[in-house]
């Protein structure tokens, strides 16, 4: 063998023993400080659970924070895939940063696992597959438990950004479906910074509904929720999924006890029928979470969070047979892989994506948690 080629076969081994022990690259970005932060930091500690390797490839990981902020949000995924070349993309869990992510990633042929309920224009979806719920199936359950309550007319009080308006589109659309005799008769909003809610509180305490639906996030959810009894409301109070933390029950204190949330099987494992598919999950999920962050820190976020890792085991080593980390085969193989993964069971609930459907949980998935003293009792 002449040295040259002696050369040109070591410098092949290298590189092929290099493409062998590539990293598959995500980008996270999640918020981390501002309004929803709430969401955003479980989301991450989730994110430190995962696996340093799946079907033999090392997890490179990069977690940038865009405080809940679209302009900055749009910039982290812009980065995740002109600079650090990611495989895919993670985040946010704000929904109007969610949404300003998606156009940069789906450009770039890039898979994006939502950690919000966001809604996109028809077709714009193609590489975007939401972790957390769809509004429309929280509102299903919600509204199934409203019609055993008796509950007629509603009062609204939500963010003013796409989580918000995207709840309040949902939940008239599902009424209309199941349960036709239950109206939104007044609606009112507010910013996620806003300190005060009072004006409107005021405005639906006068409407004098049989329930109100507060539609905001993480500890931001007490805030109104406590406007509301502040103006002697008497009636029931219900808040979404986006609400499902201790953080409603610490801030909110006696002011929440008895409201409704409803929420993903994840933070109430112990309370699930031994049926539920999620069951066995959602225990390793708390035990996990629980062993590292302490006793009771399980919620919602850090759930979806978890989740991504359990759906990247199943479609990763699918990915593989047909690219490389770090090229567009495997990132187009990674997106195909996900719409075709089949039933998949996750500590909230079971997905099933498909080519039309980016959503993936079924309306079975919410479950309606209680209030009780300063704890969730599944209804």
């Amino acid at each position: 063998m002449t040295p040259t080629f002696k050369t040109l076969a070591a410098a092949a081994l290298i590189a092929l023993a290099g493409a062998a022990q590539a990293d598959i690259t995500i980008g996270v970005s999640l918020s981390l400080t501002g309004p929803a932060s709430g969401l955003g930091i479980p989301c991450n500690n989730g994110v430190k659970l995962w696996p340093t390797t799946i079907a033999g490839e090392k997890l490179k990981v990069i977690v940038l924070d865009d405080a809940a902020d679209p302009t900055k949000a749009a910039q982290n995924a812009k980065r995740f895939v002109t600079e650090e070349k990611v495989d895919l993309v993670v985040g946010s869990v704000a929904t109007p940063a969610a949404i300003a992510m998606a156009d940069p990633i789906a450009e770039s042929g890039t898979l994006q696992l939502m950690l919000s309920p966001a809604n996109l224009p028809a077709g714009k979806d193609a590489w975007a597959f939401r972790l957390p719920q769809s509004n429309a199936v929280m509102a299903h359950a919600m509204l199934q438990h409203m019609k055993k309550q008796g509950v007629k007319t509603v009062g609204f009080l939500g963010y003013t950004d796409a989580y918000g308006e995207g709840w309040l589109v949902d939940f008239k659309a599902e009424a209309a479906k199941i349960a036709p005799e239950i109206k939104i008769v007044a609606a009112e909003r507010f910013q996620r910074s806003d300190t005060s809610v009072t004006g409107q509180a005021l405005k639906l305490v006068s409407a004098n509904p049989d329930a109100m639906l507060v539609v905001a996030s993480g500890s931001g959810a007490a805030m109104p929720h406590k406007a509301i009894v502040e103006r002697g409301y008497k009636g029931k109070i219900y808040q979404t999924h986006a609400a499902a933390s201790r953080d409603l029950m610490r801030v909110g204190g006696k002011d929440v006890e008895g409201s409704y949330v409803v929420s993903g099987p994840a933070v109430v494992a112990d309370q699930l029928p031994d049926s539920h598919p999620s069951k066995k999950i959602a225990q390793d999920f708390i035990a996990q979470y629980e062993k590292a962050y302490g006793p009771n820190s399980r919620n919602q976020f850090a759930g979806h969070s978890y989740d991504v890792a359990l759906v990247l085991q199943k479609v990763v080593p699918v990915a593989l047979k047909k690219g490389k980390p770090g090229t567009k085969e495997f990132r187009a193989a990674l997106r195909e892989a996900v719409e075709t993964m089949g039933r998949t069971v996750v500590s909230h609930g079971v997905l099933a994506y498909t080519k039309d459907n980016h959503w993936g949980f079924t309306t079975e998935t919410g479950v309606m948690l209680k209030v009780v003293n300063g704890d969730w009792k599944v209804e």
